[in-house]
């Protein structure tokens, strides 16, 4: 992947996990199929291998059929990038959710302690 311009700021700690969300879903999306869609075995797959931890952070458990049909806005059965970074961005909620869960268990116990950085 060709980054745009030569003379560029180096990259933020976002923007870092910007590229490597982008990658890892080509990694997946270039398996079978369309090279920038998911199909639903390499969603599946993409799930099973890179939200293991964080996907349990999800409250309603969904099945990989239920998340398919549910990112899949179109009913074109492939998930676009957009459509996949749904996902992406309901996890990463559920998980912020779920370390100020936490953090709050551990507050009344210790002293306020931040987890993570704001």
């Amino acid at each position: 992947m060709s980054k745009t311009s030569q003379t560029q700021e180096p990259l933020s700690e976002l923007e870092k996990a910007m590229d490597v969300i982008i990658d890892v879903f080509h990694q997946y999306s270039r398996r079978e199929g369309d090279k920038d869609t998911l199909t639903k075995k390499e969603l599946k797959l993409l799930i099973e291998k890179q939200l293991a931890n964080y996907l349990k952070h999800v409250k309603n458990k969904a099945t990989i059929d239920e998340i398919m049909k549910d990112l899949d806005i179109n009913k074109d059965a492939q998930i676009s990038f957009c459509e996949a970074m749904l996902l992406i961005i309901r996890v990463t909620i559920a998980t912020h959710e779920h370390l100020h869960e936490v953090e709050d268990q551990q507050q009344h116990q210790h002293k306020h302690q931040h987890q993570h950085h704001h």
